[in-house]
């Protein structure tokens, strides 16, 4: 855990205190790692290692000799995974920072430079560490990104298949939802095992599709060219060999969630299930809500607007103990991205937007905001509200905070989700504003007496 920085009273006025005395500042790129301790540590205080498992080792072994207890380290893309978790094993608190927070000063940027810097910010405690989940989190959280990677390579193939059809003049996507529904895949099914009557491929519909039998089969008229068929056959092979891939990305995420679960040891005599509908277009294949339950403690399924496969990325993305790294609701849902940057001198708001960054947490809530549109509950009021007042992007992001608001105090404070804590459904706001308007026309009606009379 970082510690903060601390002022100390001299005779020469305010001065920083040294917090972490036995710091390292770690640069880290793809091939080499530049590592800085304290001048009175060793010779060669500033060294550079390469990225090899060895190396790695080495890097524990002479951080030990030089009484290094914790390292920042500030790193591209995923290079910092490796040496991360090693330290961890070894017994070292690392940090990770942002690389916006810990610019180098004005002189000529090196991996020395870089090094040395870091680790004299984190000596005196003027490094931020980013929010990491614990290491069983991060194995949930690698696959179920994995997970929506393969769900956006299997909608790619959708749209290929679904071109090869129209540059046949096929237009199933017209009459049909869905192409990959039960009705969709029939029929593909059939066009691809050589029946090419309109007619014939229509009874392979689904007797619940809205449109009638002769509109589906007037869609059906093509040219059944062999190229474009050849493209709807291997997307619709590769389609189907995605939808089992996920199917076993689904049961290995449960056999990690199965221990995860019993690790955290949450009570679940007071489970109740949420009852709510679980669209089975690229559903999660097990009962996540009940482990959403068993890692928190509460039925975070009961929001509106939260489905499967959020809690899903919410249980990777944050573990279970995530509450003890925020300490307060605003400071969770600025780290999501989900409130604006407020930037303020000589006392005037300068600017008041959210900033361009993405946050996969906030990402999450967002498209939880997103499915409020037509919700008719006190949160799809409070959407639309919004809507109404200042547009449908920035409503997603007042709807997004407001969620990730009560998400966090739901796990903190482990209370069940309560409507009417919300906000006022839309009959009291109906009749505030009917208050308010008639105390507006009593107004007006006054100042039209004392008008009348002063001009009698």
């Amino acid at each position: 855990m970082a510690k903060k920085a601390k002022k100390i009273h001299t005779k020469k006025g305010l001065e920083l205190k040294i917090v972490n005395p036995n710091a390292a500042g770690i640069d880290i790129a793809d091939a080499e790692i530049q590592i800085c301790v304290p001048a009175d540590r060793d010779e060669n205080n500033n060294r550079c290692f390469g990225t090899n498992t060895r190396d790695l080792n080495e890097i524990c072994s002479w951080l030990k000799q030089c009484g290094i207890e914790t390292a920042s380290m500030e790193a591209t893309g995923i290079y910092w995974i490796p040496l991360f978790f090693k330290l961890q094993e070894s017994g070292f608190d690392v940090i990770l920072v942002n690389a916006r927070d810990v610019k180098n000063i004005s002189e000529k940027k090196t991996d020395e430079a870089d090094a040395e810097w870091l680790m004299l910010l984190h000596t005196y405690g003027l490094l931020k560490a980013s929010f990491q989940p614990d290491n069983k989190a991060r194995q949930i959280r690698n696959l179920a990104r994995h997970r929506n990677n393969l769900l956006r390579s299997a909608s790619k193939e959708v749209l290929y298949m679904q071109k090869a059809m129209e540059q046949m003049n096929i237009k199933l996507s017209i009459v049909l939802s869905d192409i990959m529904g039960k009705s969709g895949r029939a029929i593909i099914d059939a066009i691809l095992d050589g029946e090419r009557d309109p007619k014939c491929l229509a009874k392979f519909a689904d007797i619940r599709c809205k449109r009638s039998k002769e509109e589906i089969a007037l869609a059906l008229e093509g040219t059944w060219d062999e190229d474009h068929l050849f493209e709807l056959k291997q997307s619709y092979a590769l389609y189907k060999y995605i939808q089992k891939q996920v199917r076993e990305c689904d049961q290995k995420i449960n056999e990690l969630l199965i221990p995860y679960a019993a690790y955290v040891d949450n009570d679940m005599n007071n489970y109740v299930k949420s009852n709510k509908r679980i669209c089975k277009k690229n559903a999660v294949s097990f009962d996540i809500e009940q482990y959403g339950y068993a890692i928190w403690g509460v039925n975070v399924m009961n929001i509106p607007g939260m489905s499967a496969g959020s809690v899903l990325q919410l249980i990777g993305e944050l573990g279970y103990d995530f509450v003890s790294k925020f300490d307060s609701p605003e400071k969770f849902c600025k780290w999501c991205n989900v409130v604006p940057n407020n930037k303020i001198s000589g006392g005037k708001l300068l600017s008041s937007r959210v900033p361009k960054r993405k946050n996969p947490v906030g990402q999450v809530f967002r498209l939880c905001a997103n499915s409020l549109t037509n919700a008719k509950n006190p949160l799809g009021f409070y959407f639309r509200r919004i809507q109404s007042r200042d547009g449908h992007m920035q409503a997603i992001v007042a709807a997004a905070h407001k969620i990730a608001r009560i998400f966090y105090v739901m796990v903190k404070n482990k209370s069940e989700y309560d409507e009417t804590r919300v906000g006022l459904d839309e009959k009291s706001l109906l009749l505030k504003k009917i208050e308010r308007a008639q105390r507006n026309l009593d107004r007006l009606n006054r100042l039209n007496a004392k008008t009348s009379e002063s001009a009698s």
